[in-house]
C-alpha cells in the first residue's frame, strides 16, 4: 500500500536538497527558494505542477510505476533511493542490472553539463535513454522510437533511414560492427536476454544473416565516426565513451577537432537545432 505521508516527506526532502545546477537548470539572479521549486521538479519529471504538488502534500492519486520512474530520474535519485521511492509509493522496485533503463545520477550530472556538445546515454544494445539538445539535433528524437526499433543495431538492418545518416563507404563496417556486438552480447547475457530477442527477430533479414553467419566477433568501431546530416552535410566526429559498469550504460560524447569544418558545422547545428531534421 502507498504510504502517502512518507512519500510526500521523501519527495519534499529530495527536492529541497537539490540545487538547479545539480539537474542542469540555470540559477536565476533573484532566486530565494532553498532547493528546487515544485514547478521545476514537475518539469523534470514530465508532469503537471499541480500533480506533483499534490503528491508532496499527500493528497494526490496513487502514482503509477511509470510516474514513479519518471520522478526518480527527474530527482536524480540513486538506485537505493529509487527503490525506496517505489516501495513507499506501493510498488515493487524494477529489477537492477543491464535491462534497467534507470540512468545513474552520476551520468545524468555529466550529461546535464554538456549543453553545447552532442552526447547521448545508451544501453548495451543501443537504446538511447537520454540526449543533449545537440545530440537530439544530430541524431533525431530518440523518445519517438518504440519496440525493438529503439536499438540502433536493429534499426540498422530494418530501417533504410538509419543507414542514410552514414557515408556509403562506412556502412559495411558498421553492419559487421552491429552483428559482432550483438553476437557477443548474446553469449554474455544468455538466451533469455534482450540481445537474444533482437538477434532472433533479425534472423529473417537477409543483410543481417549475411554478416551474422560469418560469426565474426571483436569488430571495433572506427576512431572517427562520419555522419551525413540533412542540413549541415558531412561531419567527422571523435567519440569518447564513459561506462557505468553497474548498468552497462554508456555515455557517448561526440567532438570535432577545433577549427575544422566539422567543428563549424556543429556550431551551426547548435543554432538551427531540431529545425534541421525533417
Amino acid at each position: 500500500m502507498i504510504d502517502r505521508e512518507a512519500l510526500g516527506s521523501f519527495l519534499r526532502h529530495r527536492r529541497e536538497s537539490l540545487q538547479p545546477e545539480d539537474v542542469g537548470l540555470m540559477r536565476g539572479q533573484r532566486r530565494r527558494t532553498s532547493g528546487l521549486r515544485r514547478e521545476e521538479v514537475a518539469g523534470l519529471c514530465h508532469m503537471s505542477s499541480d500533480y506533483y504538488a499534490r503528491l508532496e502534500r499527500g493528497t494526490g492519486p496513487h502514482p503509477s510505476e511509470q510516474m514513479i520512474a519518471s520522478i526518480a530520474q527527474g530527482l536524480h535519485l540513486t538506485l537505493g533511493e529509487r527503490d525506496h521511492l517505489f516501495r513507499i509509493a506501493g510498488h515493487t522496485p524494477p529489477p537492477r542490472g543491464t535491462d534497467s533503463e534507470f540512468v545513474s545520477p552520476g551520468l545524468l550530472r555529466i550529461l546535464d553539463r554538456l549543453t553545447d556538445t552532442p552526447a547521448e546515454i545508451i544501453t548495451e544494445v543501443g537504446d538511447t535513454l537520454r540526449q543533449t539538445p545537440l545530440g537530439l539535433a544530430l541524431f533525431g528524437d530518440a523518445s519517438q522510437r518504440t519496440g525493438p526499433g529503439r536499438s540502433i543495431g536493429y534499426r540498422w538492418f530494418t530501417d533504410p533511414a538509419a543507414r542514410e545518416a552514414y557515408p556509403v563507404e562506412e556502412r559495411e563496417r558498421l553492419s559487421r560492427l552491429y552483428a559482432s556486438g550483438l553476437r557477443q552480447l548474446v553469449a554474455l547475457r544468455g538466451p533469455g536476454s534482450r540481445a537474444a530477442e533482437l538477434a532472433a527477430s533479425l534472423q529473417d533479414n537477409a543483410d543481417f544473416r549475411r554478416v551474422w553467419d560469418t560469426q565474426e566477433v571483436g569488430v571495433q568501431p572506427p576512431e572517427v565516426k562520419r555522419f551525413l546530416h540533412p542540413a549541415v552535410g558531412r561531419l567527422d566526429l571523435n567519440c569518447q565513451t564513459l561506462l557505468d559498469p553497474d548498468q552497462s550504460h554508456r555515455l557517448l560524447v561526440y567532438t570535432a577537432v577545433p577549427g575544422s569544418d566539422s567543428h563549424e558545422k556543429l556550431q551551426l547545428l547548435a543554432v538551427i537545432g531540431t529545425q534541421a531534421i525533417p
